[in-house]
């Protein structure tokens, strides 16, 4: 099933794109948006583009997404882990 969006034709004449461009831009700021909420995976996503989840990171990353969404406790144990490798590295 598929689905369509009308928008002006000003808007596109607004940002100076051409309608492929801007169908593609709309695309990956939905999925973004949708992954960022947790209501898709990248693998979903991805495949909706045609694309791979590191494209699809890539994509969404140069939008201003969170590519990695940690939580505060998930952050620190990263954060500790980091640290812990680091004092092993230096001998």
């Amino acid at each position: 099933m598929s689905f369509f969006v009308e928008f002006p034709e000003e808007l596109l004449v607004a940002c100076r794109e051409e309608p492929e461009g801007f169908k593609r831009r709309v695309m990956i700021l939905a999925l973004g948006k949708l992954y960022e909420e947790g209501k898709i995976s990248s693998g979903i996503a991805s495949d909706i583009l045609g694309c791979s989840r590191f494209e699809f990171y890539r994509l969404i990353g140069e939008q201003g997404f969170a590519v990695i969404d940690y939580t505060e406790a998930e952050f620190e144990e990263e954060a500790k882990t980091s640290r812990e490798l680091a004092k092993k590295l230096k001998y």
